[in-house]
């Protein structure tokens, strides 16, 4: 190892009695010094592109005791120069290659988790596909708890990989800039001798089966992790598709177990996230992509079943990322197809995850930026809807009204209420909780301004239009609800007491907006007379524009649609509530 000589300042000679003390001496008398001096001879070879003498150094027969000792520290260097595929890359392979057969396997694991934990965000890739292959004779020459190691290295490649981008496009995804998709192929590789051994070991002792499902799970791992973070179609899909028909077999382990019963059996402590998420993926690997379908017991009602994914999709609808939200999505719609029509019963919603489900839900449309994922969570709210019976939609939308604080999702809500009414005035059944008194409450929440007199009617619009859409609707179809005085009674005194505070709103928003917009007329003259005495109307200028701080970034014509926009808002609103009172005197006219 002479190329060392110049980085620690040692002679020829001088390399050569350490070496040759290091061959003498019993491993137990080897310092920390020993170790940190061996990485350096060798990392200054490599440095010094003298690979060639590094290896011929590590595969001499006398030599062999000093790399069974201290070679896994070499492990970090040699997988560096893999990684820069430089001209010691053949070399530096070759040198990898013999210390995993030299070197005792669990020292080697613990360094090359080491190199995993430190991998530079630009190098992950790289680092994975040079390591991967070694790691795997490594664990293949485990003894005992190789079950265990699977996982730790899985789980520390999962953390990796999950930093890297995954493609979304044909065109991502065969320029695989970051590497993604190499690394999905070379876990598949690396994880099916695993998955035989296990298989095999299922053969020969089916009672332990128990023992060994946290190697099939950490087998599962990466596979089905991996598979979450990609889109329906994506790269991910298509290269792991090939695997776990095979890999998901191997548990030999009830799928309805694991997926519905097995967190039954674990306390809270010991079912953790990853393991809810794992629980998670595997229930979209099997009701979204139908993988192993065929061998799920056909006894388990879709009632039951949604009952039992409604853990998982709150699992995946929890997350932030957008192929969790997309997996949620997709395993919720899934669930709830073979339920039928306006069957699901009230008591549903009492159930933990049927609550925290649409808030997650409400969550989303409300906060998410990206408009596919809104738009598909819309669709599958309106699955949801749609499978409730009457008395579930009822209190279904009373928690919404009541918890959205979102003018979009209410008016949505609002919008449905109303096809339930025309649907139960079609059915002529005397649906109390769309026509009679239990309706009365609902309607209370719908035609209501929590703040009064102060409410912002833009930020509004869209739930007060529709609710004016319903009210309008229930007076055209006044005949079915005047069939009970009582309920008729109080639905015209909550119209005249929600019709009276929006008028009084309505007043004193277009009066200030109408203020605006001539301030802003004054603002613009002001500054128009300005450009020709700027020193005279500086001050005056500056009190009045103070009022328009929250429109500073438009210019003067935005500012002017978007105050002209609210005032035609208000417009809109008024005639439709002179509408509803017209309407409401040519009844009573005719009734009379």
């Amino acid at each position: 190892m002479r190329g060392a000589e110049e980085t620690l300042m040692m002679n020829e000679d001088q390399v050569d009695d350490v070496i040759q003390r290091w061959r003498d001496i019993p491993e137990d008398d080897l310092k920390p010094e020993d170790y940190q001096m061996f990485k350096s001879l060798g990392s200054a070879c490599l440095a010094e592109s003298d690979s060639t003498q590094l290896l011929k150094f590590l595969k001499d027969e006398n030599n062999q005791g000093i790399v069974k000792s201290m070679g896994c520290v070499l492990m970090a260097p040699l997988v560096n120069q893999v990684v820069k595929k430089g001209m010691s890359f053949d070399h530096s392979q070759a040198a990898i290659t013999h210390l995993t057969r030299t070197c005792r396997p669990n020292e080697l694991l613990h360094s090359s988790l080491e190199i995993i934990e430190d991998i530079e965000p630009g190098a992950i890739s790289e680092t994975i596909l040079a390591l991967v292959p070694h790691l795997q004779t490594v664990l293949l020459c485990l003894e005992e708890r190789k079950a265990a190691c699977v996982g730790l290295v899985l789980s520390a490649l999962q953390k990796q990989l999950s930093r890297l981008p995954v493609p979304y496009t044909q065109q991502q995804e065969e320029a695989d800039e970051f590497g993604l998709c190499r690394c999905c192929n070379a876990l598949a590789v690396f994880t099916k001798p695993f998955i035989e051994e296990l298989e095999t070991f299922l053969v020969m002792d089916g009672d332990g089966r128990p023992t060994i499902l946290a190697a099939a799970a950490a087998a599962l791992g990466v596979h089905e992790r991996e598979h979450v973070r990609g889109v329906d179609g994506t790269a991910i899909d298509r290269i792991m598709s090939g695997d776990r028909p095979v890999t998901l077999p191997a548990i030999q382990e009830s799928l309805s177990e694991l997926l519905f019963f097995d967190s039954l059996k674990k306390s809270t402590q010991t079912d953790s996230s990853q393991s809810r998420e794992s629980r998670a993926c595997l229930a979209y690997l099997l009701f979204v992509q139908l993988i192993t379908i065929d061998s799920f017991p056909a006894v388990f009602s879709p009632v039951f079943v949604l009952q039992c994914n409604m853990e998982h999709v709150n699992q995946l609808l929890s997350s932030r990322k957008e192929s969790h939200l997309l997996k949620g999505l997709a395993l919720y719609a899934k669930s709830l197809e073979h339920v039928q029509d306006n069957s699901l019963p009230v008591s549903v919603l009492e159930l933990k995850s049927f609550y925290s489900v649409p808030q997650n839900l409400r969550h989303l449309l409300i906060d998410c930026p990206m408009q596919h994922l809104r738009k598909s969570g819309l669709q599958v709210l309106q699955l949801f809807i749609n499978k409730l019976d009457a008395e579930a939609k009822h209190k279904f939308f009373r928690c919404m009204l009541k918890t959205s604080s979102h003018a979009g999702v209410e008016s949505y809500i609002v919008k449905n209420i109303r096809k339930q009414v025309e649907f139960s005035m079609e059915l002529g059944d005397g649906n109390k909780w769309f026509l009679g008194v239990e309706f009365l409450s609902l309607l209370g929440l719908v035609l209501c301004l929590p703040q009064g007199a102060d409410t912002d009617l833009l930020n509004s619009m869209d739930r007060i239009m529709e609710s004016l859409n319903l009210l309008r609707f229930l007076i055209i179809r006044d005949k079915e609800m005047r069939s009970l005085t009582d309920v008729w009674e109080e639905l015209c005194r909550i119209k005249d007491e929600y019709l009276k505070m929006l008028r009084v709103c309505i007043g004193i928003s277009r009066a200030y907006y109408s203020a605006e917009v001539k301030a802003l007329r004054e603002d613009q003259k002001l500054k128009a007379k300005e450009a020709r005495d700027a020193a005279r109307s500086t001050r005056l200028v500056k009190s009045i524009t103070v009022k328009y701080k929250n429109m500073s970034n438009m210019s003067p014509e935005v500012q002017h649609q978007v105050l002209q926009s609210a005032l035609v808002t208000f417009d809109l609103m008024e005639s439709l509530i002179v509408r509803i009172e017209e309407i409401t005197e040519e009844k009573l006219r005719t009734q009379n």
